[in-house]
């Protein structure tokens, strides 16, 4: 929690920015985020884009992915979606249980909608401020 990127210096849609020019699968970015959010959830938001945009690299089979990240007050939310073969689920000692346990340390949420044979669609939603 106390580590920083210094590719957040310039604010999460930077960051996020850098994320999907560095993915694996092509990634369309739509961002939203008129008032910048905590260090900490910056942080926690930048760890787990990458986490999931990992995953579809790594798991999906997807040829697309897209990343969103909308700031309204109150709440960052982050998801992502691919056109993979789905599947996606929280197991134990799995990286979307880590991300899910990381995520609630800050009274956020992990939402998985991954139907076999896909789409599958990640949201992780996160105070603004923690």
């Amino acid at each position: 929690r106390g580590i920083h990127p210094s590719v957040l210096d310039n604010g999460l849609a930077d960051a996020l920015t850098t994320l999907a020019a560095r993915s694996a699968v092509p990634v369309e970015l739509v961002t939203d985020i008129p008032d910048r959010p905590s260090a900490a959830i910056e942080t926690i938001a930048y760890f787990s884009a990458a986490e999931l945009l990992a995953n579809v690299g790594k798991h999906s089979g997807a040829r697309h992915a897209t990343l969103e990240a909308v700031h309204v007050p109150g709440l960052l939310r982050i998801r992502v979606t691919d056109d993979g073969h789905g599947g996606a689920a929280l197991v134990r000692d799995g990286g979307l249980s880590g991300l899910a346990a990381r995520i609630r340390t800050v009274d956020g949420s992990l939402r998985i909608d991954s139907p076999p044979g896909g789409p599958t669609v990640v949201t992780a939603e996160l105070p603004s401020h923690a």
